[in-house]
This record gives C-alpha cells, sequence and structure tokens, in this order.
C-alpha cells in the first residue's frame, strides 16, 4: 500500500463501486477500500491506551483486523461495513493485548481457522457483534455508553461509575436496563425473520 494515498472519507456511490469491483478481484479497489477505512484503526489503537511500545503491534494486529474485514465483508447481507469492520478490528486487538498480557498462546479460534465448524462459529459470532453495534444504536445515549464500557471495552464498573459521577449501583441498574431492551429487540428481530 502507498502511504501517499488519500484516506478521505469516501463518497457512498464512488464506495459502492469499489465494494463491486473489489468483489470481482479489483486489487486496486481492495487497496482503496483499506486506505479508506485505515483510518478507524489508529482512532481504535488510541482508545486501548497501551504503552508506546506496544503502539506499533496494536496498529499492525488491528490493520490485519480491517484487511481481513475487507475481504469477507458480504454486501448481500445488508450491514453496514463500519460497524463490521469496528468488530473485526477491535476483537483482534483485544485478542492481541490479552495474549501479549497473560502470554497464553494463540487463541483456539485462530489456530483452527482453516476448519469449517471454527470458520461457522467466527461467522456466528462476529453477526452476533454486528447486531450488537446495531441494537446500541437503537438505546439511549446513557444506557449506550454504560453498555459499551462495561461490556465491550471490559472496564470496571466502579471506573465508569466515578467517569459519570453517580454511584456503582446505579451503573449496574443502566446495564440492566440496557440489556433488557436489547434483549428485547433481538427476540423481536428473531420473532420476525423465523428463527
Amino acid at each position: 500500500m502507498k502511504n501517499s494515498e488519500s484516506s478521505a472519507p469516501l463518497d457512498p456511490e464512488d464506495e459502492r463501486k469499489l465494494w463491486e469491483n473489489a468483489g470481482q478481484g479489483c486489487e486496486d479497489s481492495r487497496e482503496k477500500l483499506i486506505l479508506a477505512y485505515r483510518p478507524m484503526v489508529f482512532w481504535l489503537a488510541k482508545k486501548f491506551r497501551v504503552p508506546y511500545s506496544s503502539y506499533p503491534d496494536l496498529i499492525q494486529e488491528g490493520m490485519v483486523g480491517l484487511i481481513s474485514a475487507v475481504d469477507n465483508f458480504d454486501q448481500s447481507r445488508n450491514n453496514r461495513f463500519i460497524t463490521y469492520a469496528f468488530y473485526k478490528i477491535k476483537g483482534r486487538m483485544a485478542n492481541f493485548l490479552q495474549r501479549g498480557e497473560a502470554r497464553a498462546p494463540t487463541p483456539v479460534e485462530e489456530e483452527f481457522l482453516d476448519r469449517q465448524d471454527s470458520f461457522e462459529s467466527d461467522l456466528d459470532r462476529m453477526e452476533w457483534r454486528v447486531s450488537l453495534g446495531i441494537g446500541l444504536d437503537g438505546l439511549p445515549r446513557r444506557e449506550r455508553d454504560i453498555v459499551r464500557a462495561l461490556i465491550v471495552e471490559g472496564r470496571r464498573a466502579s471506573d465508569v461509575a466515578s467517569e459519570h459521577g453517580v454511584g456503582v449501583s446505579h451503573i449496574y441498574r443502566l446495564q440492566r436496563n440496557a440489556l433488557s431492551h436489547l434483549k428485547s429487540l433481538f427476540l423481536k428481530k428473531d420473532a420476525t425473520s423465523g428463527v
């Protein structure tokens, strides 16, 4: 990839054409999509607040997640790419940091990614993450912030409570309300899709 190319936001029609061409094997279109969404990798990396020495490796993991998202995105599912890529990149970065902190071996799902059952499991997990992202967008702002902080980012309730200037019990109450709202949303979605 050339660093001199712009990563300005894409016009929706231009982006649609790029996805169409990339789906037909056009490497130039694929590269333009990667470059257009590259800023999201740097933005997410800053959210992790890692030591400077870990930052380049975190960026590299995020870029692998972005490339994987571009290569595996299925337009026919009518999901937004930015939501799909967000969870793919963030998940890749989180796995990298967890492996580093725990000095654990590579997670099983990565070791056996070529196996069909593992691949389908990864797709199911990704679809759930994308659905969660869409569901979070439907929550009131405060509940959405709490769920993202506690569940998506894995932060401690006491830290989140301190940031919001409320008690821990209030944070848990907001979390319960949000999860109840999400549960009813997903049950309604399953009922309408016939699942």
